[in-house]
C-alpha cells in the first residue's frame, strides 16, 4: 500500500464498517442468501454491509450484478477513472468509507496518489491533467444537482478526449456510487484501526 493520507476527515487506510442493524448470520442463513453472498463479493461472508444487505437477497443479487458490469467491464473508460469518479462521489457526500476502498483502487491501478490527495483536499480544484479535471467536475455536477447537468457538461468531457462509451461508463459509475454511498451512510458507519489482515 501507498503512504497513508488522512485528508479532511478522509483517508486511503483500510476501514471496516459496522451495520446499525441486525446482519443476517450464517448459521441461519438460507441456501440462496448463501449463494448470493459467494457471487457478490470474496468477503461477503464477513462484511457487516453484505450480511446486512442479504436480507434481501435478490436486491443484493441484482446490486451486485449492476455493480459489478460498472466498475470492472472491460472496454470503455479506464477502471482508474472510473475509481476517481467513484472517490470524488463519495468524497461530495461525505462517505468516508466509500472514499477510502476507492481511493485504494484508483492508486492500485494508476500507481499513484496525487490525484487522490488533491480529492480529499478539495475536489472542486482535483485532477492532474485536463481529462481528469473534466472528469472530477462532471462527477461533482453530477452528484450535487443531477438536473442541471446539460449537454455542455457533455461536450466538456468530449473537449478532453473522453468518447461516448467512456462517458457513459463515468455515468454509471457516478450514478451508482449516489446509491451505494446512501446505503452506507444510512446503514451504518465506519470503522476505523482495522488490524492488519
Amino acid at each position: 500500500m501507498s503512504d497513508l493520507i488522512e485528508i479532511k476527515g478522509f483517508t486511503n487506510a483500510t476501514l471496516g464498517w459496522k451495520a446499525w442493524l441486525d446482519v443476517v448470520s450464517l448459521d441461519s442463513a438460507t441456501p440462496e442468501q448463501i449463494a448470493v453472498l459467494e457471487e457478490s463479493h470474496p468477503k461477503a461472508k464477513v462484511s457487516d454491509y453484505y450480511l446486512f444487505l442479504v436480507h434481501q437477497p435478490e436486491v443484493l443479487k441484482q446490486r451486485s450484478v449492476a455493480f459489478n458490469a460498472i466498475m470492472y467491464a472491460p472496454g470503455g473508460m479506464p477502471r482508474a477513472e472510473r475509481e476517481l469518479g467513484a472517490t470524488v462521489v463519495s468524497r461530495i457526500n461525505g462517505c468516508v468509507y466509500c472514499a477510502s476502498v476507492h481511493a485504494q483502487r484508483f492508486e492500485q491501478l494508476a500507481k499513484r496518489t496525487d490525484a487522490i490527495v488533491e480529492v480529499f483536499d478539495d475536489p472542486h480544484t482535483a485532477g492532474t491533467s485536463e481529462r481528469e479535471r473534466a472528469i472530477v467536475q462532471f462527477s461533482i455536477a453530477l452528484t450535487r444537482a443531477p438536473d442541471k447537468v446539460t449537454s455542455a457538461d457533455i461536450q466538456a468531457l468530449k473537449d478532453v478526449g473522453l468518447n461516448e462509451a467512456e462517458i457513459l461508463d463515468l455515468m454509471h459509475s457516478v450514478a451508482i456510487f449516489a446509491w451505494a454511498n446512501r446505503l452506507m451512510l444510512n446503514l451504518g458507519e465506519p470503522v476505523f484501526d482495522q488490524p492488519a489482515a
